[in-house]
């Protein structure tokens, strides 16, 4: 940054904290990180929001069923819990599905709750909920249900789970529970995990469907908001590659059934699926790497990886041919817009991997991340996974449930034999690794965890970024400012920005709205008639 009125990021650091009480302070500091690629130092991650700082994340609820379950288009989601729950996590995400055909069940845009009244939360709602099935089942006939229940639920002590086990029974399918309420943890990511734990228990491996094809893999942590699995899809047919199952983009439950028959599973979003890549290695012996396919350099860049797994020169082949056929409209893109990009600057404070993967598309036009970090990250998300042997258990974390898994006697194969992975890491080429985002961001950089409305709010003050990436929360807030705000949750009704073609369409939109004049002209009500001003108590 050459304007020498920036702060440092030092600097920044004691500004956002100089207005906390001391107490609060001390602890928020721990959260706020000048970054250092060679050695990421420790960032304080999953730990509870502190009262009264108005927070970005979501709840164990939103994470298992918005997040994780929210996507699959025929299981029936059933929420048990006041109606309120329901309608927050109906479409909020815009994920989207493409049904092979008019047969073929789509719940997604259907939204099921118990609608618990007062009198349940006195009396118990296990009969409301047993009835609610029966009522669902008559009126869709699906091949499975989720039960999701919400705060009530836990704290009246409803047993979802038996009465699950119960409907299963009478009506013959699949129903199954989630123990997800909004507490349970610190933040959605709870959420990601038991959703994890529960798919593994009660529907991988169910059905021996093997799709045709040679190279089968699994997509875990793509969730197709705005159509990314579409195009992802494209790509991996274009090249030769099946996609077996997809935890949970364009998903359906026969995909997660039959998981455990893929030869590979590759990671988008580590923090919300790395559970569930773990357990399919350790019970079937299928080995997973990280890969992205936001932006175009490291779409290719996991596209090759793919294909070195493979050890196939006619893979390799067509991958290549893929790439070069994309890179054409690529480059040209980028051609026309990086000399209007180029420059610019960037915050991005959003959940999953997308505060680490968006920032390729800005290098790719030219312009700098000054700020960034996630809503429900663990320490591995930042620094990587080496520290996970030093992460300790707290209590929010043993709310969660930890499955003992172990390999299945029957299904169990190794994908790749001993001597064939010692090969691979010969060659300097690793699983079940991922760098997470501090190493890939510049020195100094500001990473912060858990960003609060104030903090977004000063460091806009601070830098008036050329474009500040969040979600739906910030948004008009951040807008009222000054600073155009992209969705990088559900991405403004604009998308797909997955693989090449998502690329180009996110170039053109930042091409957009960081050369719209009319961010300059926008003053918030406060701007032109302040009435109040205050700061905290020491």
């Amino acid at each position: 940054m050459a304007d020498k009125s920036y702060p440092t990021s030092a600097e920044a650091k004691d500004i956002l904290l100089k207005e906390y009480p001391v107490k609060t302070a001390r602890k928020r500091a721990k959260g706020i990180i000048l970054n250092d690629p060679e050695m990421p130092p420790e960032v304080a991650a999953n730990t509870r929001t502190i009262p009264g700082i108005i927070t970005q994340r979501g709840c164990t609820y939103a994470g298992c069923k918005g997040v994780v379950l929210g996507p699959t288009r025929d299981i029936l989601n059933l929420v048990h819990g006041p109606i309120g729950c329901s309608f927050y996590a109906w479409l909020t995400r815009r994920n989207q599905t493409r049904p092979t055909g008019p047969e073929e069940d789509n719940f997604i845009p259907y939204c099921l709750s118990t609608d618990m009244a007062e009198s349940e939360i006195i009396f118990g709602g296990e009969k409301k909920l047993a009835q609610a099935i029966r009522e669902a089942y008559a009126a869709f006939k699906p091949k499975a249900i989720g039960v999701f229940s919400t705060c009530p639920v836990g704290l009246i002590g409803d047993d979802v789970h038996t009465v699950a086990r119960q409907m299963s029974a009478e009506l013959g399918i699949n129903i199954f529970g989630f123990s997800c309420e909004g507490y349970k943890g610190v933040s959605q990511s709870a959420g990601h995990h038991i959703a994890n734990n529960q798919l593994m228990k009660h529907v991988v491996g169910k059905s021996d469907t093997v799709k045709e094809g040679k190279y089968r893999i699994n997509m875990l942590g793509e969730y197709n908001i705005g159509g990314d699995a579409f195009v992802i899809e494209d790509l991996l047919e274009r090249c030769g590659i099946t996609l077996q199952a997809s935890f949970s983009g364009n998903s359906t439950y026969d995909q997660f059934a039959s998981a455990q028959n893929a030869d590979l599973n590759v990671v988008m979003c580590h923090r919300s699926i790395n559970y569930v890549a773990d357990m399919l290695d350790k019970k079937y012996g299928i080995p997973w790497f990280k890969v992205n396919f936001i932006g175009a350099h490291s779409t290719a860049k996991s596209l090759r990886k793919i294909a070195e797994y493979f050890k196939s020169p006619e893979l390799s082949e067509r991958v290549e041919k893929v790439i070069a056929e994309e890179m054409e409209a690529v480059n040209a893109v980028i051609a026309e817009v990086r000399p209007r990009t180029e420059g610019k600057t960037a915050m991005l404070f959003v959940g999953g991997s997308r505060a680490h993967h968006y920032q390729d598309l800005f290098k790719e036009l030219g312009m700098t991340t000054l700020a960034a970090g996630y809503e429900f990250a663990h320490r591995d998300d930042y620094e990587g996974r080496r520290v996970i042997p030093d992460i300790k258990v707290d209590a929010d974390s043993r709310n969660i449930e930890e499955l003992d898994i172990k390999a299945d006697p029957e299904l169990y194969r190794p994908r790749k034999s001993e001597a064939e992975m010692q090969a691979f890491a010969a060659e300097g080429f690793e699983f079940k690794d991922y760098t997470g985002m501090m190493p890939e961001m510049d020195k100094d950089t500001l990473v912060i965890d858990d960003i609060s409305h104030a903090e977004a709010h000063r460091l806009v003050e601070m830098y008036h970024p050329s474009v500040f990436c969040a979600g739906i929360k910030e948004k008009y807030v951040i807008q009222k400012m000054g600073i155009p705000l992209k969705q990088l949750h559900s991405y403004d009704y604009g998308g797909p920005y997955a693989g090449f073609k998502g690329a180009i369409n996110y170039y053109r939109d930042i091409d957009r709205i960081t050369n719209m004049r009319i961010w300059e002209r926008v003053k918030a009500p406060w701007q032109k008639n302040p009435e109040l001003k205050a700061s905290y108590g020491k």
